[in-house]
């Protein structure tokens, strides 16, 4: 499709290649070129003409009934989150103008409980952007200070690379995260700017994007490799934050009873310095004209 965006086709093609015909419940004969199910299988499998699939795909037909998608969603084995998606990919769309870029602004009530907690904590905008952080988050990592990015520093910065012992299962969840939190508005300039520099400079980033994976952003049992205090098993919590545009409240913590927790305690001897503040990636609003 040439000169719009297919991100029905794009997403279609990425997860039927996620697929084997083992899995699908189909018999494997002879010589596959493709690495998952072909196009007709798909057809088949969710009751759909192979022609009918073939338009979908190529994007002469980007507007598919909610009976047709969930036929799809359940030949691709797709999870709720991932089906969501999906489903929205196939809602009708206006047209809409390309937008400015806009500041993400912290509500000052939160801002002022991020600095009160004791534990790390830090705000997380729409497009992954740390927007606020307290003391014990840059002590946690360096890399938690505000203008930071957790996609471009998780892949692009090798010390923060270190702090994940498992690194490659923290970025399969992290890009997920991030496309379930864009969600379909892939038109605004940070989201463009932002994948394509990723996509440019991490041949993971690439090969995880290109999955087209989806997860909500959510609370999850993290190990970390602190360069200091050791090994940290932790609990991350994402706490939406109401009346924003998809901020995140992120906070770490531990069992009260575990060695983990008093290695969090001692966070506060490594806060001494001031919080780091980098330059701020998104570019300004215009001024306003006189």
């Amino acid at each position: 499709m040439t000169g719009k965006a297919n991100r029905l086709g794009e997403f279609l093609r990425a997860r039927r290649d996620l697929v084997t015909p083992e899995q699908a419940g189909l018999p494997v004969q002879g010589t596959r070129r493709v690495p998952g199910l072909r196009r007709e299988e798909v057809a088949m499998l969710a009751g759909i003409s192979a022609d009918y699939y073939l338009r979908l795909e190529q994007g002469r037909d980007s507007t598919p009934s909610l009976s047709v998608l969930e036929s799809l969603a359940r030949v691709l084995q797709l999870d709720d989150d991932t089906t969501a998606y999906l489903v929205s990919l196939g809602e009708p769309r206006p047209r809409r103008r390309r937008r400015t870029p806009r500041r993400e602004s912290v509500p000052p009530g939160v801002a002022m409980l991020v600095t009160a907690l004791a534990l790390p904590a830090f705000v997380e905008g729409r497009y992954f952007d740390v927007l606020a952080a307290n003391p014990q988050a840059a002590a946690l990592s360096p890399r938690l200070g505000v203008g930071g990015n957790r996609l471009r520093d998780v892949f692009l910065d090798p010390a923060e690379k270190e702090l994940y012992p498992d690194w490659e299962r923290a970025t399969e969840q992290l890009v997920a995260g991030f496309r379930h939190s864009v969600g379909t508005d892939t038109d605004d300039p940070r989201f463009i700017d932002l994948v394509g520099e990723l996509s440019l400079a991490s041949p993971r980033f690439r090969t995880l994007w290109a999955r087209h994976d989806v997860r909500t952003r959510e609370g999850a049992e993290m190990l970390l490799a602190h360069p200091q205090l050791g090994e940290l098993r932790l609990r991350r919590e994402k706490l939406a934050i109401s009346g924003t545009s998809g901020q995140m409240l992120v906070i770490y913590h531990a069992d009260p009873a575990s060695p983990d927790a008093e290695k969090l305690r001692l966070l506060g001897s490594l806060t001494e310095a001031p919080l780091p503040t980098r330059p701020d990636p998104r570019p300004a609003p215009p001024s306003p004209q006189a």
